[in-house]
């Protein structure tokens, strides 16, 4: 199973690396809209360490939304989904290898990228480290998490408005407990445990749980 998962890996990213622009769609349009709030907002330090933390959050589960559509969709258009489903493989190794690729060309950049981005708001180093390891911790759950809805609204038309409407209250949670580990931090409490545990959590569970909703969600599309 694990060369089957890391052959669908390779194979999601090779075939990303040749549309590089869609993936990096979301890398540019989380920094374009995480740096447009200084702009709107002013300059004033305390101003901007109080939204922060909320803003990059939010951009954060918006940027991981835009490629959520296409998760499943090229698959599904040119027959290799169809094809995947057929193999004596299970689905759930197949669906969590393409979540995990899908985060690591969209989550994964933003995680990356996001203590610089951070440096516009003047949040402290330790709010910055917060914030990496809070994004990391994250960005991994909106992605599985998205690839439920995904698999639910494939082939559907207007599916991306439904999918919109079915995964962003199931996001609620991390945007919470993300955008609270960073804020505790920004403030200078150095308890940000409980934050970043309930954030391990809902990975585990997200881990444990998606990939065969998902893959049930694929069968009862497809059919």
């Amino acid at each position: 199973m694990l060369q089957t998962f890391l052959c669908i890996v390779r194979r999601d990213i090779t075939l990303a690396m040749r549309r590089r622009t869609e993936f990096l769609t979301t890398l540019f349009f989380f920094i374009i809209v995480v740096s447009l709030f200084p702009l709107g907002v002013g300059t004033e330090k305390q101003v901007l360490q109080q939204l922060g933390p909320g803003v990059v959050w939010v951009a954060a589960l918006l940027a991981s939304m835009l490629a959520l559509e296409r998760l499943f969709a090229g698959d599904y258009a040119d027959g290799t989904l169809e094809q995947m489903l057929l193999t004596p493989q299970p689905l759930a190794v197949l669906v969590l290898g393409k979540v995990f690729a899908h985060w690591l060309l969209t989550g994964l950049p933003l995680v990356l990228v996001a203590p610089l981005i951070g440096l516009q708001y003047g949040l402290p180093d330790v709010a910055l480290g917060v914030m990496m390891l809070s994004l990391l911790l994250g960005t991994p759950v909106l992605s599985l998490v998205g690839a439920i809805g995904a698999a639910l609204t494939l082939g559907l038309r207007g599916g991306g408005i439904l999918l919109s409407l079915l995964v962003l209250p199931l996001y609620i949670p991390v945007l919470v407990y993300g955008s609270g580990a960073v804020g505790v931090s920004t403030l200078g409490f150095s308890d940000v445990q409980p934050f970043l545990a309930l954030l391990a959590a809902f990975l585990i569970l997200a881990l444990v749980f998606s990939p065969l909703a998902s893959a049930v969600a694929l069968r009862i599309s497809i059919e």
